[in-house]
């Protein structure tokens, strides 16, 4: 069996749950189907941070080009070969192939559809386009979560709910674990200029649909109480897009440190040094960080919506996400509460164990091949 993938994303700088995606199910896939030859495709240069191991069943296959790569030298590479099996890991299909390759896309979310307005106008139109041709013009769909499988059914009716398959994300566990020690923890805050004081943190892109504006606000509140005023707020992640008016809000806020850009082995220190790890996004496909978060023993709030709901479980605290006052309540209870933290840290462990990228290799490579 030949099976061809779109590794182009891993060339690019900025590092995001989708390509933390593929780097994983690349980690595994040529261990798990020997008998398979994997056709890595990609256009420059892997980032670093997105290394994977090179199987003796992988062939890494470089083909530059200026511009639509994905719709001109990928496509005509794809039709020259003709692989058993295409899969694409991103929203997108080309439009020339042969029939006789199968094609299997992911779809990681639809926010550009249910929240237009938080995207780039010169993007929307390429998102819309791509992903309407994959979703229906592909022999197979994977969603990472219930969620999107349900935004896929409800945004095209059309498709047959059988064409989609629900293939949770997993984490690293050997990154992410409730064995980081303090040295390590005071190290890596060190680096990233955060006191040693107690923190709540967020991980995630600077862009408007992260909802970052409330989670700062609910940190205002909460700080005006006696016991909590030495509290810090870490924003931790790279810039996205339409992220000026957030970045300035941070900026302008007191006791907000902002670490831009970081390094992905040192998110478990970061995550194991706080107290609350909040995700106060307004949709989200899967909410990996949420995930890497429960396994470090840290305790979650999440907004109650989209993925999150259902990942989260009953291992996390949820909030209304147009709530700054609903978050802040959240926040106090576990805060001031040393036994709800020791519950909800034990349950985001128990929580966490549920979900692993071996699980979610094979999962999605039964159904490549299936």
């Amino acid at each position: 069996m030949r099976i061809a993938i779109n590794a182009a994303d891993l060339d690019h700088p900025r590092i995001d749950g989708t390509r933390i995606y593929i780097q994983n199910l690349l980690k595994k896939f040529g261990s798990l189907d020997e008998e398979s030859q994997f056709l890595i495709y990609h256009k420059s240069e892997f980032n670093p941070e997105l290394a994977f191991p090179i199987f003796k069943n992988y062939k890494i296959i470089k083909k530059p080009f200026p511009f639509w790569w994905t719709q001109t030298r990928f496509a005509w590479e794809i039709f020259r070969e003709k692989p058993d099996i295409l899969w694409m890991p991103m929203h997108s299909l080309p439009f020339l192939r042969s029939r006789k390759t199968k094609t299997i896309v992911t779809i990681h979310d639809l926010a550009f559809k249910i929240f237009p307005q938080f995207f780039p106008k010169k993007d929307l139109h390429r998102l819309n386009l791509f992903t309407d041709y994959a979703v229906k013009n592909a022999d197979k769909l994977i969603a990472v979560s219930n969620s999107t499988k349900n935004d896929i059914l409800k945004l095209y009716p059309e498709i047959n709910a059988e064409k989609i398959k629900v293939i949770h994300h997993g984490y690293d566990k050997e990154l992410f674990n409730e064995k980081i020690s303090l040295d390590k923890i005071r190290k890596i805050n060190t680096k990233y200029q955060i006191p040693d004081a107690k923190y709540i943190i967020y991980v995630g892109a600077i862009q408007p649909r992260k909802n970052i504006e409330t989670l700062i606000e609910a940190y205002k509140i909460i700080k005006k109480e006696k016991n909590l005023k030495d509290l810090k707020l870490v924003i931790a992640g790279d810039l996205g897009w339409q992220y000026e008016p957030i970045l300035e809000k941070i900026k302008s806020t007191g006791s907000v440190i902002y670490t831009g850009k970081f390094e992905t082995k040192d998110l478990p220190a970061l995550l194991a040094g706080a107290k609350v790890f909040v995700l106060p996004s307004l949709y989200e496909g899967f909410g990996l960080p949420v995930l890497e978060a429960m396994a470090c023993g840290t305790p979650v709030i999440a907004a109650n919506n989209s993925s999150l709901v259902k990942i989260v479980d009953n291992a996390g605290l949820l909030f209304n996400v147009y709530s700054n006052q609903n978050l802040a309540e959240a926040l106090k209870k576990i805060l001031e509460n040393d036994k709800l933290r020791g519950d909800l840290r034990r349950k985001g462990l128990e929580r966490a164990k549920d979900f692993s990228w071996e699980k979610c290799a094979r999962e999605t490579l039964e159904w490549l091949t299936g």
